[in-house]
């Protein structure tokens, strides 16, 4: 399994109307695009401070690295991508590949 997590920042001009079509769009990829296992949206809550500013999250589950590059290119995320973008502000992305507790590659 591969995780795919973007942490955001959305535009101080973006209207929630504008947020939560994106949340939509990312919670419907697993209808569209096989092999993606999960999506999870949320809200920073925590009470440490150290969100260094972003204040959403996207946890996605691709089966495998071919579910990953099947999303890459994919209609829905080039849907995404055309809704998202114009309020976006910041983004980080990070993808691991899920390990087993008793292996480590480094």
């Amino acid at each position: 399994m591969i995780r795919h997590v973007l942490f955001i920042t959305f535009t101080e001009r973006a209207r929630s109307s504008e947020i939560e079509r994106v949340r939509k769009a990312f919670l419907q990829i697993p209808d569209q695009v096989d092999g993606v296992l999960s999506v999870e949206w949320g809200c920073n809550d925590s009470p440490e401070g150290k969100n260094a500013g972003f204040t959403h999250c996207v946890l996605m589950t691709f089966r495998d690295e071919i579910a990953r590059q099947r999303y890459l290119p994919h209609p829905a995320h080039e849907a995404i991508k055309a809704i998202f973008q114009p309020v976006l502000s910041d983004i980080i992305v990070f993808d691991f590949t899920v390990m087993k507790k008793d292996v480590y590659p480094g």
